[in-house]
C-alpha cells in the first residue's frame, strides 16, 4: 500500500469519527429534549479498485422502529377519540344532577306523584291544586334546560370538530413542506434528521385529531393517507374541510392537490375528531331523543289520568289538541266504548251519549242505538248532544261545548293507539305541547296518508359514522293509503329501498331501518310536504329526523287555563252507576287525584330512543333506566379512554426505550469514535514519519 493510500485511509477514518463524535454529541445535548430521535452514522468499507482505501459515511440515520411508530399512531388516535367522547359525556350526565341530591332531575318526577297525592285527601286545597301544577312546571322547565343545554353541547362541538379540522389542515402543510426539506438533503448526503424529528412530532400531534396511514417515500420524508387511501400530504397537501346541516350528519371531505378541486368524503375510525363526530351525530342527539321520549311519555301518563277526570263542577268546553289528522281518520281504527255526559251545575247528568266505537253506534240517555261511521261522526254527535251541547273540529283539534252546565267524559275502554278517547283528542289535557311529542299516529296501512300529492321530502341516506351514501327525493303520491306513502318512500330507484325500509308499526309510528351492508341511517334535508291545507309535514307527524325529535322536550308546558286557575284541575271522577237524580259529579272527590299520583305506575310503551329500544313499562321505572343509561354510557367512555391512554402509554414508552437517548450507550460511543479518531491520527503521524525518513535517505 502507498503512503498516499495509508494517508487517504487514515483521513476517512478521522472525517468518520468526527461524523461519529457530532452525531454522539448531539444525542447527548437533546438528552431531555421532546421528540428527539437519536441519530447513528451509517458508515460502510471503502474499496477501490478491490482493495480497501478505509471508511465511508453513508448517512446519518435515526433510530426507529417501525411498528412501534404505528402502534404508538394507532394508539394516539384511539386515546384522542376517547379523551373527547369522556369529557363531553361527563358534561351531559352532570346537566340531570348529582343522583344523591335534591337537585337530581328524576326524582322531580317523584314529587309529582307525591303533590297529587297530598292533593288527594284535600281535593278543595287550591294550594294543594297549585304545588301539583309546580311540581309538573318545574319537571318540565328543567327538562327544557337540560336539553337546551344538550343542543349548547353539540354546538361547542361543532365548533370544536371545525378548530380540528384547521389544525389538521395547518400540520398538513407542514408536514408536506418538510418532505421537500428531507429529500434536499437526502439528495446531496446530508443529515436531514432535523427536520425528520420535527416532521414525525407534526404525525404524532395529526394522529391524535385524525386516524391516518404513514409510509415512508422513496426519496425522503413521508406520505399521509386517510383509511381509504387519499392522499392528505406527501407530493402536495390535501384542504381537509367538514360538512354538515343541523338536521343531518356530519362529515369530512379532502380536497387533494392533484384532484378535480371537489372534497371526496374520507373515512374517520380515529382521533378527537371522529369522537367529536359520534357526540354531535349520535350521542348528544340520543340524549335529546330520549329526554324527550321520556317527558313526553310523562306528559302523556298525566294526561292520561287527567282525561279520565274531571272538574267540579265540570267546564263549560274541552278543548283538544291538533291531531295532526282529519276527524274521520282520527275516529276510524277506534275500539271500545266511551261516555260523553252534560252536567249541571249540581253535578247531575242532563245528557248522556254512550259511544260504542267496536260496533259503530251511539246512544243517548240508555236508549236504542244508532249507526254512526267515522264520516259521520261529528254530525252523529251533535245530533245526539241536541240542544245539550255542541261537537266542532277546527285545524285537527276536537271541541265539545256544554250549552249550559259542563262536559265531563268516561274514557271506558275506548282504544286507538294505546290512548282512550278524551285522551287521544288532547280534549281535558293538563300539558299541553307546541307541536307532535307523540309520534303514534293511530294510522293503519289502509288509511288515508291525507298529504297533497307531488310535494317532497328529501332524505339523506349516509353511513354509520355519517359519510353521506346519497339523498333521495320523494314525491308524495297519487295513492291516497299510507300504504301507497310507504311504498313511495321504499321504493328501489326514487326512496330508500336499496339501503332499507320504512314502516308502519301498530300504533301508526313510522320507523326506518337500514338493511346490509351499509346499514344506512336516514336524516331530513328538507320537508315541503302538507297534510292538508297548513297541516304537519312527514317529518313532523311521524318524528322523522334529529331536529324533530331532539326539540319536542322544549314543547311541553303546563297549560295556561290551570295555572291561571288552580281549581280547573280535574280531581273528581265520572260517577255513571248513581241512581237517577244523583249527581254524577260530586265535590271531594279526589279519585282523579288519586289517580294522577299514580299515573306513574302505569305501564306505558315507549318508542326506541338515545341507548333504549323499544320498551313497554311504567314511567318511573324508565326514568330509572334512562338515568342509569347515562350513568353507563358516561361511565363506559371513561374506561375507554383509561384503557386507550394505558396502551397509549406503554406504546410511547416502548418506542422511546428504542428512540430515545441513553447516556450509557453515548457515553460507549463517544469513547469508540474518540479511540478511533485517535488511531487514525496515529496513522497519519506515523505516514508522516515514515514519509520524512524516505526523504532523508534519498
Amino acid at each position: 500500500m502507498s503512503l498516499t493510500a495509508v494517508l487517504k485511509t487514515a483521513n476517512s477514518g478521522l472525517v468518520a469519527s468526527q461524523v461519529g463524535l457530532r452525531a454522539v454529541s448531539d444525542n447527548i445535548a437533546n438528552v431531555n429534549t421532546p421528540g428527539y430521535v437519536r441519530k447513528i452514522v451509517d458508515q460502510q468499507q471503502l474499496v477501490v479498485g478491490g482493495q480497501g482505501m478505509g471508511v465511508e459515511v453513508s448517512g446519518v440515520k435515526r433510530v426507529t422502529d417501525q411498528y412501534l411508530q404505528l402502534a404508538t399512531l394507532s394508539s394516539a388516535s384511539e386515546s384522542g377519540r376517547w379523551d373527547a367522547v369522556a369529557q363531553y359525556m361527563d358534561n351531559a350526565q352532570s346537566l340531570f344532577g348529582d343522583p344523591s341530591g335534591d337537585s337530581f332531575f328524576f326524582g322531580r318526577l317523584d314529587a309529582i306523584w307525591s303533590a297529587f297525592a297530598a292533593t288527594a285527601n284535600d281535593p278543595s286545597s287550591s294550594l294543594l291544586r297549585s304545588q301539583s301544577l309546580s311540581s309538573i312546571e318545574d319537571f318540565l322547565n328543567e327538562g327544557a334546560r337540560i336539553n337546551s343545554s344538550i343542543a349548547e353541547l353539540g354546538r361547542t362541538v361543532d365548533t370544536q370538530i371545525s378548530a380540528n379540522i384547521d389544525r389538521a389542515n395547518d400540520l398538513l402543510e407542514q408536514i408536506n413542506k418538510l418532505n421537500a426539506d428531507i429529500s434536499r438533503a437526502r439528495m446531496v448526503n446530508a443529515d436531514a434528521s432535523g427536520s425528520e424529528n420535527i416532521q414525525s412530532q407534526l404525525v404524532d400531534e395529526l394522529a391524535t385529531l385524525i386516524n391516518v396511514q404513514v409510509t415512508s417515500r422513496p426519496t425522503g420524508g413521508l406520505m399521509i393517507r386517510s383509511t381509504e387511501g387519499v392522499m392528505l400530504a406527501g407530493d402536495g397537501a390535501a384542504v381537509l374541510s367538514y360538512s354538515r346541516t343541523d338536521s343531518t350528519k356530519g362529515y369530512i371531505t379532502a380536497t387533494t392537490s392533484a384532484g378535480s378541486g371537489v372534497g371526496k368524503p374520507i373515512t374517520i375510525t380515529g382521533g378527537a375528531l371522529r369522537g367529536l363526530l359520534d357526540l354531535r351525530d349520535d350521542k348528544l342527539p340520543g340524549i335529546s331523543d330520549q329526554l324527550g321520549e321520556f317527558l313526553s311519555r310523562a306528559a302523556d301518563s298525566i294526561n292520561a289520568a287527567h282525561n279520565a277526570a274531571s272538574t267540579v263542577p265540570a267546564q263549560a268546553s274541552l278543548t283538544g289538541r291538533n291531531t295532526g289528522l282529519d276527524l274521520p281518520t282520527a275516529i276510524s281504527g277506534f275500539t271500545g266504548a266511551s261516555t260523553v255526559a252534560i252536567v249541571d251545575a249540581a253535578g247531575q247528568l242532563t245528557r248522556r251519549v254512550d259511544i260504542d266505537f267496536t260496533a259503530g253506534t251511539m246512544s243517548v240517555d240508555g236508549g236504542p242505538a244508532a249507526a254512526f261511521t267515522p264520516a259521520s261522526f261529528l254530525a252523529d254527535l251533535n245530533a245526539s248532544l241536541g240542544a245539550t251541547g255542541s261537537a266542532t273540529f277546527v285545524n285537527g283539534a276536537l271541541s265539545i261545548s256544554a250549552t249550559t252546565g259542563g262536559v265531563a267524559i268516561d274514557e271506558g275502554t275506548s282504544n286507538k293507539a294505546g290512548r282512550a278517547f278524551s285522551h287521544f283528542f288532547g280534549l281535558n289535557d293538563i300539558v299541553r305541547s307546541g307541536g307532535f311529542t307523540n309520534y303514534d299516529t293511530g294510522l293503519s296501512g289502509a288509511d288515508p296518508h291525507g298529504f297533497t300529492p307531488g310535494d317532497q321530502i328529501i332524505i339523506r341516506l349516509a353511513q354509520q359514522d355519517g359519510k353521506p351514501i346519497r339523498d333521495v327525493t320523494v314525491s308524495v303520491p297519487a295513492g291516497t293509503s299510507m300504504n301507497d306513502l310507504v311504498a313511495a318512500l321504499n321504493h328501489n330507484t326514487t326512496g330508500v329501498g336499496l339501503y332499507g325500509q320504512y314502516t308502519l308499526d301498530d300504533q301508526g309510528g313510522l320507523k326506518f331501518t337500514g338493511s346490509d351492508p351499509f346499514y344506512a341511517t336516514t336524516s331530513i334535508v328538507q320537508d315541503n310536504t302538507a297534510r292538508g291545507a297548513g297541516g304537519p309535514s312527514i317529518s313532523a307527524l311521524f318524528g322523522l329526523g334529529t331536529v324533530e325529535r331532539a326539540g319536542r322536550a322544549n314543547r311541553l308546558q303546563v297549560a295556561a287555563a290551570y295555572t291561571a286557575d288552580p281549581m280547573k284541575v280535574g280531581l273528581a271522577k265520572l260517577d255513571l252507576s248513581v241512581a237517577p237524580g244523583q249527581p254524577v259529579l260530586t265535590p271531594g272527590d279526589g279519585r282523579g287525584a288519586l289517580a294522577l299520583a299514580t299515573a306513574g305506575d302505569v305501564v306505558s310503551r315507549f318508542s326506541a330512543a338515545g341507548a333504549l329500544g323499544n320498551v313497554n313499562m311504567t314511567v318511573s321505572r324508565y326514568a330509572s333506566e334512562f338515568g342509569g343509561s347515562i350513568g353507563r354510557e358516561s361511565a363506559a367512555a371513561d374506561t375507554r379512554r383509561s384503557s386507550a391512554q394505558a396502551v397509549k402509554t406503554e406504546a410511547v414508552n416502548r418506542r422511546q426505550s428504542v428512540e430515545g437517548v441513553n447516556l450509557d450507550e453515548e457515553l460507549v460511543r463517544l469513547t469508540t469514535y474518540q479511540q478511533a479518531f485517535n488511531a487514525s491520527a496515529r496513522m497519519i503521524q506515523a505516514a508522516k514519519e515514515l514519509f520524512d525518513v524516505l526523504t532523508n535517505i534519498v
